[in-house]
């Protein structure tokens, strides 16, 4: 099922399962700006990544003695979410840990994701809290969004604009999905990196200390595009899908495991730990033109 808001500026649409951005239409371009989920390259458009990010090690983490089985990028994606509030501009998804979840992952937690329309602007928050005991958890934002923008231009027109020069190496991937050892000279001196199609060959660029908080899209062959603003996230990863009309700019508070992690979550790399009855926000929010 689909929760619709709207203002004088913006038309969204969000969905219960994974509490999953779908659509980002602005009444003055008239054009969408997320990723339509094609199935044929990648059939989501914005999963929220929790309670990891990435891939563990072999799967699998260990907590207090015992190990436990999680999936690339958690289960908050495949799971509906509840309606908390809905109002014209305003949608809560709240998401409880169960007996099932606490399978896979023994916390007592609960999870709030909140979209916001303020004039031009999508602003989306998370919350968690810690019910009962300490709690260790990555989150994170998967939104994939449309390039070209315009039926007029092509892929190769675009690029990434960040709002500091910046010198960063790229992460790289294992065949596992694990962060290797060493990182890659990338950006140098930069505060443009250009959209090809070859860009992301070797799986998704992966920053951890990027300058900037904000990363615009941007066009030559037009003036339309958007300013992606993530302050708080400490990691960075920026993907699209194999010949796919789109490209992830996805902020993380957490990493997946490096090659030579030892799979304990307590020492997991930019795990949060949340003590009982607290919690823990961070927002990113998109602007369009």
């Amino acid at each position: 099922m689909s929760v619709y808001l709207e203002n004088d500026y913006l038309k969204v649409s969000v969905i219960e399962k994974g509490a999953e951005l779908k659509s980002v239409v602005s009444k003055t371009t008239k054009l969408e700006y997320m990723w339509s989920g094609d199935p044929a390259f990648w059939g989501k458009t914005s999963p929220i990544l929790f309670p990891i990010v990435g891939t563990l090690k072999k799967d699998t983490y260990e907590y207090e003695g015992k190990s436990y089985n999680l999936s690339r990028h958690g289960f908050a994606r495949d799971l509906a979410f509840e309606v908390a509030e809905h109002q014209s501009d305003v949608a809560v998804f709240l998401l409880k840990s169960t007996p099932a979840s606490k399978e896979k992952y023994p916390f007592d937690f609960e999870l709030r994701i909140s979209y916001r329309l303020i004039k031009d602007t999508l602003e989306v928050s998370y919350e968690v809290r810690s019910n009962s005991g300490v709690l260790y958890f990555s989150i994170g934002a998967h939104p994939a969004f449309k390039v070209p923008l315009t039926a007029n231009s092509n892929y190769e027109d675009h690029y990434l604009e960040f709002n500091t020069i910046e010198n960063s190496a790229r992460w790289p991937i294992s065949a596992e999905g694990l962060i290797k050892d060493e990182p890659v000279p990338f950006l140098k001196n930069s505060s443009v990196l250009k959209l090809t199609r070859n860009l992301f060959k070797e799986d998704a660029l992966v920053f951890k200390d990027l300058k900037s908080n904000k990363i615009s899209i941007k066009s030559g062959a037009h003036s339309h595009g958007l300013d992606f603003y993530f302050e708080g996230f400490p990691y960075m990863g920026i993907w699209a899908a194999k010949n796919a009309d789109f490209v992830c700019i996805e902020p993380w508070c957490g990493i997946a495991d490096g090659v030579s992690h030892d799979q304990a979550l307590i020492s997991k790399e930019g795990i949060v730990k949340l003590d009982a009855g607290r919690s823990w926000r961070r927002a990113w929010k998109i602007q369009v033109y």
